[in-house]
């Protein structure tokens, strides 16, 4: 296996990618990472799937390893989406599946509503394709913590002191259920914070996972989602901040889609059940190779 990495221009600045080579000649797959303004850190072990083809990583402009401009009008969706025109433009990566996480698919359902040539499938893990349903879900999943915690949540909330600390622990009993179950928390995981850019998350998305005051707070393709005609995958967790029920009824939108739960997961499967998770991809970009 050979890694390869360096940096690329796009809208705004450079962006950093890592393409990893292995002796399988499948169609490279473009890892869309979540947040928006965090990096591929987390999901840098899914390099194994490239014992059967080429795999993409890039940082979005803003975050991990990519250029930090100090400009805050380059933090909107339409930028993102020219910018991974861009980073496969640079890689000559004519033909290509996509494989987007949490906000990743977000900018995945963008991209491809522009009719990009060559995007052979797509997978949506975890999604996040109306940030209206994600808000209502999130309302739901909120209920179901501790009583003590929900009252934190509302008062901070109400009080604008979404940055104090009694705010972030209680969004950390949040994302105990519905991000990533594993306890403890992977030490690896938390080494992966300095990566992330808490300015592009909160002029894009808002304090937390479930408190929306962003400028993607009315983002919603669901009504579009007919129009994507390649073969789709969505999966979640069954225990998901990105809900199954939500999950399904975007499957169910999309012309030629398949749904998977994995269930013993929340938001970060590939975390969480790495080898269910890694069988499940790799079976399906197979398939649509």
């Amino acid at each position: 296996m050979t890694a390869t990495e360096g940096m690329i221009n796009v809208t705004g600045g450079k962006v950093w990618y890592q393409k990893h080579e292995g002796e399988g000649t499948g169609t490279p797959v473009i890892i869309l990472h979540g947040g928006p303004g965090s990096s591929h850190y987390s999901m840098q072990d899914l390099k194994i799937l490239a014992k059967d083809r080429p795999v993409i990583f890039y940082d979005q402009l803003g975050c991990g390893k990519s250029e930090r401009p100090n400009d805050t009008a380059l933090w909107h969706i339409d930028r993102f989406v020219e910018e991974l025109g861009q980073v496969r433009e640079a890689l000559n990566l004519d033909e290509v599946h996509i494989l987007g996480h949490s906000w990743g698919t977000t900018l995945a359902a963008a991209y491809l509503l522009t009719k990009p040539a060559g995007v052979k499938s797509v997978i949506f893990s975890s999604p996040c394709l109306s940030a209206p349903l994600w808000a209502e879900d999130q309302e739901r999943n909120r209920k179901l913590l501790p009583e003590d915690v929900q009252a934190v949540l509302k008062e901070c909330e109400e009080n604008g002191t979404t940055d104090s600390e009694a705010y972030k622990k209680a969004t950390a009993e949040f994302n105990k259920m519905f991000v990533c179950r594993l306890d403890p928390m992977p030490a690896f995981l938390k080494e992966g914070a300095k990566y992330r850019s808490p300015e592009v998350y909160n002029i894009m998305w808002g304090p937390s996972e479930f408190h929306v005051t962003g400028n993607l707070k009315s983002f919603d393709c669901t009504q579009q989602l007919k129009e994507i005609e390649i073969p789709s995958l969505y999966t979640c967790g069954r225990y998901d901040e990105a809900t199954p029920e939500s999950t399904q009824s975007f499957s169910e939108l999309t012309p030629h889609s398949a749904f998977h739960v994995f269930e013993e997961s929340a938001h970060m499967p590939y975390i969480e059940e790495p080898e269910q998770y890694v069988n499940v991809i790799s079976e399906f970009l197979r398939h649509n190779d």
